[in-house]
């Protein structure tokens, strides 16, 4: 079960809204625990499905590794350029390899969906091409806080005595 925004109402997404978002970015910014207690932040592509994110990482990898030794993660997709224009989903919770570790294509009806969309997102291709260095991870949130920085300004707007 997810965890219900609590501050920031008159900024967060819809869940429309939020979909939406995260079916147009790309790219995430994926946060792991080492043994030591210090995050580590990474860089990746990734496809929403509506409820869990899938998040293709190679399995060399740090991120990979501590993940194998604490699943806990949170993944931030943002966007904006200017203050009034920042927006992002932040999704926690525990990362679930599926799939063969490392990935080369060997038949996983869970991985249809997620495959098709990132290829074609990704590559514009109809199937998920393998290359034997990564692997699938799902994030099913436990948490989703979300913030849209230009609601500021229809707020702004709406309470203004002139309406401009």
């Amino acid at each position: 079960m997810t965890a219900t925004q609590r501050r920031g109402r008159r900024i967060m997404m819809t869940d429309a809204e939020r979909d939406a978002f995260l079916a147009e970015q790309r790219t995430c910014r994926v946060a792991t625990v080492a043994p030591d207690g210090h995050p580590h932040v990474g860089a990746l592509w990734y496809v929403w499905d509506g409820t869990a994110l899938w998040l293709y990482s190679i399995t060399r990898s740090l991120r990979w590794s501590q993940l194998l030794k604490d699943p806990r993660i949170a993944v931030v997709v943002d966007a904006g350029e200017s203050y009034g224009e920042l927006r992002g989903v932040e999704l926690r919770g525990t990362a679930v390899p599926v799939g063969e570790t490392p990935r080369t294509g060997e038949p996983c009806a869970e991985l249809d969906a997620p495959e098709r969309q990132f290829a074609s997102k990704n590559f514009g291709l109809k199937e998920m091409v393998h290359d034997g260095r990564h692997a699938w991870l799902r994030l099913t949130p436990e948490t989703i806080v979300s913030w849209d920085f230009r609601k500021l300004n229809n707020v702004s707007a709406k309470s203004s005595p002139s309406g401009v």
